[in-house]
């Protein structure tokens, strides 16, 4: 690592958001390197490259105003560090971890490298217990739990930035008295859109006990690269030293990979699929994987990434890529979010592949895998109806067909549909379900045991 402080003045370059310094040494990779301009200013930056004594540094504020004859490079002799203590939580940050919310700096207990720690696999333990969020068709069928990764793939225009504050608001271990948090990193949002997300933890009063990070659509692309590592290193230290359960909801990891995408086009690199670099892949399971339980430790990282799909493209190569890392995924429907529906889960193309060592007897209830089941087996039978319908008209169908048709339509708006200020409890979530469930005859119930159909069935016959 280079003595802290060395600087250099001999800048050869400025390349997008990059500053390529020359006749440089002892540089090393991920270093922090202040970046001063002729008038005073300062900018963060972080070395990409180093090699035949030059060293490509990329700049977070961006290169807009630099020069090449008056900027100055001093290399720190360390990687950037996060300060992190209890006291960040109720706190805003911007996208670096600055304070945002007009109060000092939290005091530090220590300063954590925000590329994190590998976790040592042999120390993970397997993602178990409920997380309670309130809304009934992630609780009820795509069941979240505790150490999972479970993304949300939306479109542009869709109702999953209300989706993602309801969740951060409303999320809950159920059952045990163990502290729970909430990260929240925006990224490459919209004013608007954070405003929303700050109004929406601080009048419900979930802000105490969340920590919001808010990478504006303005502030530079650049910023982006760092936002999600800065909230995850607030996470693991409140996870693995204070002991809590962590929530952490990033929105929108779309917006994080075209930043990568700037970075590798000013670098010139080999593009991969639709210009994003060839290490999209390894570079968001840097992200995704700070997610999980450890053994010895109380607390815990669960995450839920959020991103639009550009064209509503389940194959793009965001969403597609990080269906290989995540533990399932929420799909939205464009379908549903035109018809009104909110949240309109599109639930035969979503899947929580954990779902079942986090439900059951002990956890929710006895009953909760196999009506989840039951639903997604009578809705799908629905939509295949539906789409009968288009072609024989509701003359044409049996009598169960019509008991299909109308359990879709229950089922979407019961069941599917609650406010957003609805926060459901999960033994309200399993009724809305047995209801639904109970348009059909039960001799239809056939994914059900009979013991569950003789306690919870009520006939509308």
């Amino acid at each position: 690592m280079a003595k802290s402080g060395i600087q250099y003045s001999k800048i050869a370059e400025i390349k997008g958001p990059l500053v390529v310094v020359d006749e440089v040494e002892n540089a090393a990779f991920d270093e922090l390197v202040e970046i001063q301009t002729s008038y005073g200013e300062k900018r963060l930056g972080k070395v990409l490259e180093v090699g035949n004594g030059k060293a490509v540094v990329q700049v977070f504020e961006g290169t807009t105003g630099l020069s090449i004859s008056q900027t100055n490079a001093k290399f720190v002799g360390k990687v950037m560090e996060m300060p992190v203590s209890e006291q960040v939580l109720g706190r805003i940050f911007d996208g670096l971890g600055r304070p945002k919310d007009d109060l000092p700096d939290p005091i530090a207990e220590k300063f954590l490298d925000i590329n994190g720690s590998p976790m040592n696999p042999e120390q993970r333990e397997y993602p178990r217990d409920f997380i309670q969020t309130g809304v009934s068709v992630i609780d009820g069928m795509l069941t979240l739990v505790r150490g999972q990764k479970l993304p949300i793939f939306s479109g542009s225009g869709m109702s999953h930035n209300v989706l993602a504050a309801q969740i951060a608001r409303q999320a809950s271990v159920v059952g045990t008295k163990d502290e729970f948090a909430v990260v929240f990193a925006a990224i490459g949002v919209q004013y608007s859109e954070s405003e929303y997300f700050r109004r929406s933890l601080e009048e419900s009063g979930a802000l105490k006990r969340s920590v919001l990070f808010l990478n504006l659509a303005d502030d530079p692309a650049i910023e982006r690269i760092i936002t999600p590592r800065v909230a995850l290193t607030v996470a693991e230290y409140l996870a693995y030293e204070v002991g809590m359960h962590v929530l952490v909801i990033l929105t929108d990891m779309t917006n994080y990979a075209e930043a990568l995408r700037e970075i590798s086009a000013a670098r010139e690199e080999v593009p991969g699929r639709k210009g994003y670099p060839g290490y999209l892949y390894t570079d968001l399971s840097t992200i995704y994987e700070r997610a999980g339980r450890l053994q010895g430790k109380k607390g815990s990282v669960t995450q839920m990434p959020i991103l639009s799909m550009p064209s509503d493209d389940i194959t793009h190569p965001i969403p597609d890529l990080t269906g290989y890392i995540t533990e399932g995924q929420i799909v939205l429907g464009r379908d549903l979010f035109r018809q009104g529906v909110y949240p309109p889960v599109n639930i035969l193309m979503s899947l929580s592949r954990i779902m079942k060592d986090g439900i059951g007897e002990g956890r929710t209830r006895a009953d909760h895998q196999e009506i989840s089941n039951q639903n997604y087996d009578a809705y799908s039978r629905a939509q295949e109806v539906r789409a009968l319908v288009g072609i024989v008209g509701k003359a044409g169908l049996t009598d169960i067909d019509l008991k299909y048709l109308d359990f879709g339509d229950v089922f979407e708006k019961e069941f599917l549909s609650q406010a957003v200020d609805e926060n459901r409890t999960i033994d309200e979530t399993l009724l809305l379900q047995w209801k639904s469930a109970s348009l059909l005859p039960k001799n239809e119930l056939t994914k059900v045991k009979d013991k569950f159909i003789s306690m919870y069935y009520k006939s509308t016959q």
